[in-house]
């Protein structure tokens, strides 16, 4: 059987007020979650900014190589690229690995390419310089096939235009928030035909499938397309073969 707890990002980005929980209480779920990845062989724990710097004296403590994962413009992706970067400086800051960046997916569908770009282009660059992971995601449950398509392939183009050959395996291109309110029942995750648009779209640029992979057999077939990681908020369960129980 497939080890697929190496493409794994094990997640927990519901704030307190989502959750009813205290900021006490959701520290400790996302101490719960790194001790799972650590036991577990886990890649990585994706969680939000607030709790960072925590969860990094803790990886560090237990002298795991658990990689730490943040969200950046979450979930909208409508902030400014001044407060995108803002939010990420201090995420680089306070010890994060990675950066998952909702990009504003709104602008692009009014025709903003410009600002669109610009975003990608500054804060990957920051990443880049800083020695993280880039991910950016397209929150594919608000797009049309053709969007995301166009979307993903405008993004590998920035890339290439703009960042060396070495540094296009730390750009990923991710599908979903986990967040996004979808009508009639509609996946608000990857899909296998979306995550099939953007692989063959993103180039050189590796993929990211995030929500709606709720069995192992899901996420082997996910692996099997060619994803690189995958976003789940129940990573045990995948791995000790059940069915996830939630969305994201």
């Amino acid at each position: 059987m497939m080890n697929i707890a190496q493409y794994l990002d094990s997640t927990y980005l519901k704030t307190p007020a989502q959750s009813g929980l205290s900021q006490e209480e959701t520290l400790q779920k996302d101490i719960e979650l790194t001790q799972e990845a650590i036991d577990y062989g886990i890649f990585a724990v994706m969680i939000r900014p607030d709790y960072v710097s925590e969860i990094k004296k803790y990886i560090q403590e237990k002298n795991s190589d658990v990689v730490v994962g943040t969200v950046i413009g979450f979930h909208e992706g409508t902030y400014s690229v001044e407060e995108k970067l803002a939010e990420a400086e201090k995420a680089i800051a306070d010890g994060a690995d990675e950066l998952d960046f909702v990009i504003n997916y709104s602008a692009y569908t009014k025709g903003d390419l410009e600002l669109v770009k610009n975003e990608f282009v500054q804060c990957t660059k920051l990443c880049l310089e800083h020695h993280k992971i880039a991910k950016w995601i397209i929150e594919i449950a608000a797009l049309t096939d053709e969007q995301i398509a166009d979307l993903t392939k405008n993004i590998s183009a920035w890339a290439e235009e703009n960042f060396s050959e070495n540094d296009l395996s730390k750009i990923f291109v991710k599908s979903s928030t986990g967040f996004y309110e979808t009508e009639g029942g509609k996946p608000n995750g990857a899909t296998f035909e979306g995550i099939k648009i953007m692989l063959e779209n993103a180039g050189k640029l590796p993929v990211k499938a995030a929500g709606g992979v709720r069995t192992p057999e899901d996420a082997e077939k996910m692996i099997s397309l060619g994803v690189q990681r995958i976003g789940t908020s129940s990573a045990l369960a995948l791995i000790k073969n059940q069915s996830a129980s939630e969305g994201y």
